[in-house]
């Protein structure tokens, strides 16, 4: 793996990090992704990924599937696992 790619995929990575923070630091904003995701997953992810470019904190939504299962957080895996595994 070249420097520029690594470095941009550890940019992306932190970038997903950072959105998680931001989210989950949001309850009402929590809750409303949560509920979007019962109901329409791939909805909630696109919001999750827009929400990160008007943050300046771009993500794919490859970023954020592999970012959430990476956590060791049972909230959140519960959070995934109810979304039907759609995020």
């Amino acid at each position: 793996m070249n420097r520029v790619y690594a470095a941009s995929k550890l940019h992306m990575s932190s970038n997903a990090a950072r959105l998680y923070k931001h989210i989950k630091g949001n309850p009402d904003l929590t809750q409303s992704l949560f509920r979007q995701a019962l109901q329409d997953p791939q909805g909630a992810l696109e919001a999750i990924c827009q929400l990160g470019q008007t943050l300046d904190l771009p993500v794919s939504h490859d970023e954020v599937q592999v970012f959430l299962r990476s956590l060791d957080d049972d909230e959140t895996k519960q959070w995934v696992v109810k979304a039907r595994g759609g995020l």
